[in-house]
């Protein structure tokens, strides 16, 4: 069983998909007299960082927190001031992202954001839709419960127009083929930084039997000795889905 030295990482049993829900930015700006979104770009940096870091270590999929159908409450400066973020962000990184052979895709109602961010959005995914490396999910504009009604309201549609004949067409299967997530696994590992203890509407279905792991550390200080840590604990657990395991209850 290999093992790193510095990390105790088990690599022959490294999670499959990661999410994390990067929260903190806000607070790590207040926390120093400082704007906001001087977090929320702090932060950035930390994604850049996760990001190499998971795809070097051998992650297939990771799939981030970026902005929830309930962020359009935040103030309208803070907002603009996020969508100008992404930007810069996909205007620096998406040639080391494309370069590194990692693919980009985002899951939510991203057409509903501003022409200029989904433009720029469009571009990427076009640039890395042929890469074969490591899949980088951008959940933006996106819900959990919004994810489950637009299932449930296509399910009604292939009703309606004969797709589905039989209730019992209605299964796992179909369920998941409607999702924003289809064709990926389910998250093994849920990583929530800044302390809090709550999904926060974040991949309701997928996240039936993921591993949560959660530290007081805020986002734009989270560092790769972290995701680490919580890789390790991940690979401590024992994992029963329900039901019993090397004779445990």
């Amino acid at each position: 069983m290999k093992r790193d030295k510095k990390t105790s990482i088990d690599y022959s049993r490294l999670p499959k998909h990661i999410a994390i829900i990067m929260d903190g930015n806000g607070r790590w700006g207040q926390k120093r007299g400082l704007p906001r979104l001087v977090g929320h770009k702090a932060g950035i940096e930390t994604i850049r960082d996760i990001i190499k870091t998971s795809s070097d270590i051998g992650i297939q999929y990771i799939t981030v927190y970026a902005f929830s159908t309930e962020n359009w409450k935040r103030p309208e400066d803070e907002v603009k001031g996020l969508f100008s973020l992404l930007l810069l962000y996909l205007e620096k990184e998406i040639d080391e992202i494309h370069n590194n052979n990692v693919r980009l895709s985002i899951i939510g109602e991203y057409k509903k954001l501003p022409d200029g961010v989904v433009k720029k959005i469009d571009y990427a995914l076009n640039r890395t839709k042929n890469n074969t490396g490591m899949v980088f999910n951008i959940a933006l504009n996106y819900g959990g419960r919004d994810e489950i009604l637009r299932m449930a309201r296509n399910i009604y549609l292939m009703t309606k127009n004969n797709e589905i004949e039989n209730v019992d067409e209605i299964d796992y299967n179909l369920i998941e083929s409607l999702l924003y997530t289809e064709g990926i696994p389910d998250p093994d590992l849920i990583i929530r930084t800044s302390g809090e203890l709550r999904l926060s509407n974040f991949l309701l279905w997928q996240t039936a039997y993921s591993e949560f792991w959660s530290t007081d550390t805020l986002w734009p200080d989270f560092r790769k000795e972290d995701l680490f840590e919580a890789i390790k604990v991940y690979q401590n657990r024992n994992r029963r889905y329900g039901g019993i395991k090397n004779g445990g209850k």
